[in-house]
């Protein structure tokens, strides 16, 4: 179980990844406007919010990413400790995200489900 955890705490990471990609580098491209649902206008104006949010979850992933690695090569509690530090804020995000803005529940559960499942895998991996 902590393996099948750790691969969707991986998978969380890489999703984030391209929200970071979205959000920071391409956000007033056209695909990613129609991603997101803005216009040109207003991907104008939030530009420099999207590029800040991007790097928050840039450091969700890496942080993620850097507990497997750890626990790959031996350090278990650090490397449990980041990707349950890591996922666990994507998932807080996520339910931020679907409480405040509903008609967005999609990239929400996008967001939340597979850092959630990772999260229980990993815990359920661990007292095992």
């Amino acid at each position: 179980m902590l393996v099948t955890g750790l691969v969707l705490a991986g998978v969380a990471a890489a999703i984030h990844v391209y929200i970071f990609v979205m959000e920071s580098l391409t956000w007033t491209s056209d695909r990613t406007r129609a991603t997101f649902g803005t216009s040109r206008a207003e991907a104008e104006a939030t530009k420099e919010l999207a590029f800040n949010q991007g790097f928050y979850n840039l450091f969700l992933a890496v942080l993620v990413a850097l507990g497997i690695v750890l626990h790959a090569a031996g350090w278990t509690t650090a490397g449990a400790t980041l990707v349950l530090a890591g996922a666990g804020s994507m998932v807080a995000a996520g339910l931020v995200l679907l409480v405040s803005s509903p008609s967005k529940a999609r990239a929400a559960l996008v967001q939340l489900v597979p850092p959630l499942l990772g999260v229980g895998g990993v815990v359920l991996g661990l007292v095992a």
